[in-house]
């Protein structure tokens, strides 16, 4: 498995107009092999101009990303990408929409559809296949995206806030759900979102963002997740001491950063 790496990136929009605003300052990460970042942060803070430059769907003004030493040049199959409103097509069936990826690469259609079952079974989607994406609830929805961006078998998992959309039962689900996919298929995930909670039961390293100019003002390791993929019940790992505390110190930086950056405007 390979590692994707992210080094003093600047990334400003509008540089040619007279309103340049600057997304990310001299931001550097890196997503070792195996493991589950999340980005957490207010709406502003880069999150995902930073995503974008992981997918290879923008270039950082200065500085550098590269996947596996080689610099990201634009998107490609390694890096797999769910997107907040699953970008599914309606006029495709459920087996269709998540073989999509494979059909662009030229593969048969048995090959494809036998590999899209398998991770159907995944998901938890198995029987589905022949929906409609209309007849889909947004759990269902979004379990589809997951299978879509795992079909084409990426090394690294790009997920931008996918559940900020859903009611909290089926966002808590989903949680469990994209752990459990995370610990079985042993893949990197970088995860975007807004939710103190869902972004210290799930990282294995949290990065908490300032807003704009978007910069990771701390990195904490944690081992919540870890906990639940090796058996604890969600609700017991919640309800831990030390999870509340790590909890209220994150929430305590997250606001810090931002009174911080409203001081300075």
């Amino acid at each position: 498995m390979t590692t994707l790496a992210i080094r003093d990136v600047i990334v400003r929009y509008g540089a040619d107009s007279d309103e340049t605003v600057t997304a990310l300052d001299r931001v550097s990460l890196t997503i070792e092999p195996g493991s589950f970042v999340v980005a957490l942060g207010a709406s502003g803070c880069g999150k995902t101009t930073l995503l974008n430059l992981m997918a290879g769907f923008l270039r950082p003004t200065s500085g550098v990303a590269t996947f596996d030493g080689r610099p990201i040049e634009g998107p490609s199959s390694e890096r797999g990408v769910v997107f907040q409103h699953g970008a599914l097509m309606p006029w495709l069936n459920v087996i269709d929409n998540v073989a999509f990826g494979l059909r662009l690469k030229g593969v048969p259609r048995r090959d494809r559809h036998q590999r899209a079952r398998g991770i159907l079974r995944l998901v938890g989607l198995e029987g589905m296949e022949e929906r409609r994406i209309w007849q889909l609830s947004g759990g269902m929805r979004q379990r589809v995206g997951v299978a879509r961006a795992l079909t084409a078998d990426p090394d690294v998992l790009l997920m931008d806030e996918p559940l900020g959309a859903l009611d909290a039962l089926t966002r808590e689900q989903m949680q469990e759900l994209i752990l459990d996919i995370w610990a079985r298929t042993k893949k990197s995930v970088f995860f975007i979102t807004h939710g103190i909670d869902e972004a210290v039961f799930m990282a294995s390293k949290l990065l908490v963002m300032s807003p704009r100019p978007g910069r990771v003002v701390a990195s904490i390791d944690l081992a919540f997740g870890r906990q639940f993929t090796e058996g604890a019940k969600a609700g017991e790992v919640k309800a831990q001491p030390e999870f509340i505390v790590t909890r209220e110190r994150v929430k305590q930086l997250v606001f810090s950063s931002r009174q911080l950056a409203e001081g300075a405007l």
